[in-house]
């Protein structure tokens, strides 16, 4: 009998190991896992936020121009959605341009260089192309040549739901750090002949560094997130995939741009996030008042003013900037983010709240220590 034996050690922040041994005999006898513990505990690295950046095209679309287009106006927008300007991507500016600048900014203020990141997570639905993703030419833009990069995508959720991931990515010992972004450039994918959807969408990319914590830092404390199959009729972009390929009989249909009920979406939107930050919030450890800032996805003020209702969050602890961008899908937490903190809307050792909601319908969330 021959056998072959492969040792896989795993260290985690207390030095546990796990090894697990793969016992194979040859010559038509059966396979045998064997694990033996040499620790009966383990943990986790924490993981923090150490740098946000962010990105936003130098076109102003404002309502005015846009009420030019369609039939609306700047007082019916802004009672509806709070919206009163968003940015437009220049026609050779694409995703991976804005995430690229987002991520210098948050690499720069982390302190790190492109070439030691080691993972590389974009989140997008308007990526530069169906293959390969564009997390490989943000990758390649910065000359982070060693990092593992690939894209996720669960439209506005995207920039929490790839938070998750690169957390415990770092947590569990596999990697030490990473840049992961949210960039749209929804322009590309906007009717701009229906006024119930051209006035709530804009473009822009935000990132930020998430690497080990050092002791005494903050940390991300609690993460969520969720998906209901059952609600994608909600709010789509239905041509375009494999289900409904672009064709010239097709073309002039708009059928590869954003559709959405809006009301039903409304509903559950509010009701998704509240749970989902409800349940970060006590896994957390933490109550209302403990908490600095709520930074919600920026979709609509009045599902914003619904959160923060629910949440029993005095509205001066929430942060807003959708009237000056609009709806940048899984850009739009990412750049909130990153304006909250560079704006001074909390401090080292404050606790925020992000909380998501996006097409699928997909939600999420997480409790930070700043």
């Amino acid at each position: 009998m021959q056998v072959f034996c492969r040792d896989f050690k795993y260290c985690a922040k207390n030095s546990a190991i796990v090894r697990i041994a793969l016992l194979r005999t040859c010559g038509g006898g059966s396979a045998i896992t064997v694990f033996s513990r040499m620790s009966e505990t383990t943990s986790e690295f924490q993981v923090c936020i150490a740098g946000t950046g962010s990105y936003v095209p130098e076109k102003v679309l404002t309502n005015e121009e846009l009420s030019k287009r369609v039939d609306t106006s700047d007082e019916w927008i802004v009672s509806r959605t709070g919206i009163r300007e968003r940015r437009i991507a220049a026609a050779g500016e694409f995703t991976s341009h804005m995430a690229t600048h987002a991520a210098r900014k948050a690499l720069e203020q982390a302190g790190i260089e492109a070439k030691d990141v080691q993972l590389i997570i974009v989140a997008t639905i308007t990526p530069d192309t169906p293959t390969p993703a564009t997390a490989c030419y943000v990758q390649q833009n910065l000359g982070s040549m060693g990092a593992v990069a690939f894209d996720i995508s669960a439209a506005c959720s995207g920039f929490l739901y790839a938070m998750k991931i690169a957390k415990r990515l770092i947590s569990s010992g596999a990697f030490e750090n990473a840049l992961i972004i949210g960039a749209e450039k929804l322009s590309a994918v906007t009717n701009w002949e229906d006024r119930a959807t051209c006035v709530l969408f804009g473009d822009g990319a935000g990132a930020a560094v998430l690497r080990r914590a050092e002791p005494q830092e903050g940390s991300i404390l609690a993460t969520e997130m969720g998906s209901d199959g059952n609600l994608t009729h909600l709010l789509n972009i239905p041509g375009g995939g494999t289900a409904c390929p672009i064709t010239s009989d097709n073309v002039n249909d708009h059928l590869f741009t954003l559709n959405m009920l809006g009301k039903e979406v409304f509903k559950h939107a509010v009701n998704r996030m509240k749970e989902a930050a409800e349940k970060v919030i006590e896994r957390a450890g933490l109550q209302a008042k403990d908490i600095a800032c709520v930074i919600p996805h920026q979709a609509n003020l009045r599902i914003i003013d619904a959160i923060a209702d629910r949440l029993l969050v005095p509205n001066d602890r929430v942060f807003v900037n959708l009237d000056k961008y609009g709806n940048t899908s899984a850009a739009a937490v990412a750049i909130a983010l990153d304006e909250a903190n560079r704006s001074g809307a909390f401090k080292r050792g404050d606790n925020i709240v992000l909380v998501v909601f996006g097409a699928g319908l997909t939600w999420a969330a997480a409790a930070v220590r700043w």
